[in-house]
């Protein structure tokens, strides 16, 4: 095998598995831009690739959401402008940052996001149901503008922030799902628009990426309504701690 097939080989088993991660729950980001660094891509490069593989995903996954019926507009394009808004903020933000920071930077994000799915505060927060009230539109709002910053920034493990504030707000996790792969497929459409634009971005691997994510979130939105997300953290904790322990290796100078 060529290192050429070798390469996308991996980046179509990373994109598949990213792709059930990120619809069932959120962060297959945690395994795709470590992925993207591994083979080679500097890691704000690996950053603007990866957004092509987010919006090629989310683009199937919004057509899996569709064609199972559950698709709130509503909430959908109330949380999408705020989200949007703090996107280009956060974009803004990721395109000036050097390399040799972006790699620590990213390292403690997966810590972190590792962190929250242990605790998996979307298992143990729930709001009551109910019609979309005022307080809880300031809440979307405001909640959705402060992590659209974050996600323009890294997006790695941004969705499983969007989960617990949309069940904070009331929302049930099937709809929380199909509302996140909506704003994230929005936001990423701008975010991408300005690593482009700063020339950050290898279009080959993020569409083979992309693939092989389209994939994966295609067929999980059919998971997702049956079972939910919990049966896949198992994998996820895996995975992210061997990538922060490289990206963590790397930025120290050493490696393996």
């Amino acid at each position: 095998m060529t290192p050429e097939i070798a390469d996308a080989a991996i980046l179509l088993a990373v994109g598949l598995a990213s792709g059930f991660i990120n619809t069932l729950a959120g962060g297959g980001s945690l395994l795709t831009l470590p992925a993207l660094i591994f083979l080679g891509l500097p890691g704000t490069v690996a950053n603007g690739t990866n957004r092509i593989a987010l919006l090629i995903q989310n683009a199937g996954a919004i057509a899996g959401f569709r064609q199972q019926k559950v698709f709130p507009l509503r909430a959908s394009l109330l949380a999408s402008i705020p989200y949007m808004a703090g996107t280009v903020l956060g974009a803004l933000l990721a395109v000036d940052i050097p390399d040799h920071q972006f790699k620590p930077i990213l390292a403690a994000v997966i810590v972190g996001v590792m962190i929250v799915i242990v605790i998996d505060p979307s298992k143990r927060v729930r709001a009551p149901q109910g019609p979309l009230s005022l307080r809880r539109k300031i809440v979307i709002s405001i909640g959705f503008f402060v992590i659209g910053i974050y996600g323009g920034f890294i997006q790695a493990g941004a969705g499983l922030v969007i989960i617990t504030l949309m069940l904070l707000a009331g929302f049930d996790l099937i709809q929380t799902n199909a509302v996140k792969i909506m704003v994230v497929a929005a936001s990423t459409c701008i975010a991408l628009a300005i690593f482009i634009a700063h020339g950050q971005v290898n279009f080959l691997y993020g569409v083979i990426l992309g693939v092989g994510s389209a994939t994966g979130g295609w067929a999980a939105t059919f998971v997702a309504v049956k079972k939910g997300h919990a049966w896949i953290r198992g994998f996820v904790l895996v995975m992210v701690v061997i990538f922060a322990a490289k990206l963590t290796f790397d930025s120290l100078g050493w490696h393996f």
